[in-house]
């Protein structure tokens, strides 16, 4: 089909959408049975972005090669049996246009092999396989939306052994009725598929929240993150205030996606990339790792393998940690995360204590566990997250002390006793 056809094909579709939408069963939820906790992965975007130039930098372009090598990674070097399982493709896949049939096309020059075989070799590792498309018109990088093709795409992804959906939201409109419609096609394809929406990040303040947890497994709902401090802390004081409090809408099979984890890239502290890890697990977000898996540094490494903080993160009450106090005039909070799975008694909790100061030393925080919500009468065992040290037994009363430094987090769990 020639431009001309491509054109008066898409106002036809524009103008039939909203009929469609009407005429779809739209109170059907998403039921793939997936993300009872929060998934775990590695996405391509923070890290390398859009680079198709694959002539004068092949290693690190947006291709077929660059997902594979990733994948070879996750298993070698134990991030596959920590539980980091998808492998996703961001924005930059495609071809300018669709085929003539109307299906998305991978760029044949960076995906040779295309995304069916690439699928298969990440199947191969024991890994699955993300995708990215758009709800709008266009992606946010200008390549062909789904708005008008969202039954076609659903089946292509199927078609492909795709295992899991992020569905961005640049140039779209009517953004509850197309995340509902293409929940209700991913249930149709009979092919667990894994659908990560953006449908709170374009609609801000008037989201339907209870809706967004019927039809996604996990949403993105605030800005995209870069590779510094400001922008890591400004997402986590978002996620504290919970203005419209989507912290109670979390849980198994829906989850509040706060963006990838940075660490080992290049714009964070040790003590800065601490605080991402110890927070996205705090806050229960799905960790999509976004870093060069061939060049990492040992430190970051191992944070992102902490089966300490992987143990929070992934808690099976699924529960998402709240921010319960906050000095503002000093920069100080702390959060609360109840837990209850195969690490943890039932009652426990964890524990964050954050400064976010970028100036100055260390600042003392100091509150009881009865304070942050542990009443158990037998008391509890405490014992600080990152370094894995028994800090001792306390008793609800007990005032827990605690130094932090700028930009720095403490984090402990409390375990009850037995009585």
């Amino acid at each position: 089909m020639d431009f001309t056809g491509h054109f008066q094909a898409g106002i036809s579709n524009l103008l039939c959408i909203p009929v469609i939408f009407m005429l779809l069963p739209l109170t059907t939820t998403l039921d793939n049975g997936l993300a009872k906790t929060p998934p775990m992965g590695w996405m391509h975007w923070e890290r390398f972005r859009c680079n198709m130039n694959c002539t004068d930098d092949p290693d690190n372009c947006i291709s077929e090669k660059l997902f594979m090598q990733m994948a070879d990674h996750m298993v070698a070097d134990g991030y596959r049996d920590a539980g980091y399982e998808y492998v996703a493709i961001d924005d930059c896949w495609m071809t300018k246009q669709r085929a003539p049939s109307g299906s998305l096309m991978a760029d044949p020059d960076r995906f040779p092999s295309g995304i069916k075989a690439l699928a298969d070799y990440i199947h191969s590792k024991g890994l699955k396989l993300g995708i990215y498309a758009d709800m709008g018109t266009l992606t946010c990088k200008q390549y062909p939306g789904s708005i008008f093709y969202l039954e076609l795409d659903a089946d292509t992804f199927a078609s492909w052994g795709v295992d899991m959906l992020k569905l961005d939201c640049c140039y779209g409109y009517e953004h509850q009725k197309g995340y509902e419609a293409m929940s209700l096609f991913l249930n149709r394809t009979n092919r667990p598929i894994m659908f990560s929406c953006s449908w709170p990040a374009c609609t801000g303040y008037n989201t339907d929240y209870d809706s967004v947890a019927k039809h996604c497994n996990t949403w993105r709902n605030y800005k995209d993150l870069r590779d510094d401090w400001g922008t890591v802390y400004d997402v986590i004081d978002y996620y504290g205030n919970d203005s419209v409090g989507f912290s109670y809408v979390a849980g198994p099979g829906n989850w509040n996606d706060p963006d990838q984890l940075i660490i080992g890239d290049f714009g964070l502290s040790y003590d800065q990339q601490r605080v991402q890890m110890g927070m996205w697990a705090m806050m229960a977000s799905p960790l999509f790792m976004s870093v060069d898996l061939r060049n990492i540094n040992p430190q970051s490494k191992a944070l992102l393998l902490h089966k300490g903080l992987l143990a929070i993160n992934q808690d099976y009450l699924g529960k998402m940690g709240r921010r319960v106090w906050k000095d503002r005039a000093n920069n100080l909070e702390v959060w609360v995360r109840p837990l209850m799975g195969i690490y943890f008694w039932r009652g426990s909790f964890a524990f964050a204590f954050l400064n976010s100061n970028n100036y100055g030393g260390p600042l003392k925080i100091q509150k009881s566990l009865q304070e942050l919500g542990a009443n158990s009468t037998a008391g509890y065992g405490v014992t600080e997250v990152f370094e894995g040290k028994v800090i001792g037994k306390y008793m609800p009363s007990d005032v827990l002390t605690v130094e932090v430094n700028p930009t720095g987090i403490y984090l402990v769990t409390a375990v009850p006793l037995a009585g």
